[in-house]
């Protein structure tokens, strides 16, 4: 079976990158018409909160799959973390560039009071 680059990009990245209760893991997916992001703790194997651009909240406010909805997914993920008491976290980019979407869902994420 053929492996895609992207899935050996991420399993590369997830040998060294490991999410904490205290500081859990944001892990983003993103498709081709939404964007998704999880906050996993690993040595657990719990995810404490998800969020993706179909939320209700985000609903009627974006798009989909464009950097502006996954910019506002990064507030949203910031919010409520910081609600649950999560400050900081570690970034895992899903083997894709840290670039678009990725890239703009990480900033707003930042500016919204999580640290990584």
């Amino acid at each position: 079976m053929k492996i895609m680059p992207r899935t050996k990009r991420h399993r590369r990245i997830r040998k060294k990158v490991s999410g904490t209760n205290d500081r859990p893991r944001l892990s983003v997916y993103r498709s081709i018409k939404n964007i998704y992001a999880q906050l996993i703790d690993d040595e657990n194997n719990v995810t404490l909160l998800s969020c993706s651009s179909q939320d209700k909240e985000l609903r009627g406010k974006v798009k989909g799959g464009d950097s502006e909805s996954a910019a506002r997914l990064g507030e949203l993920v910031a919010k409520r973390a910081r609600e649950r008491g999560i400050e900081q976290v570690v970034f895992d980019r899903g083997g894709y560039v840290y670039h678009g979407r990725i890239k703009a869902l990480a900033e707003a994420a930042r500016s919204n009071g999580l640290k990584f």
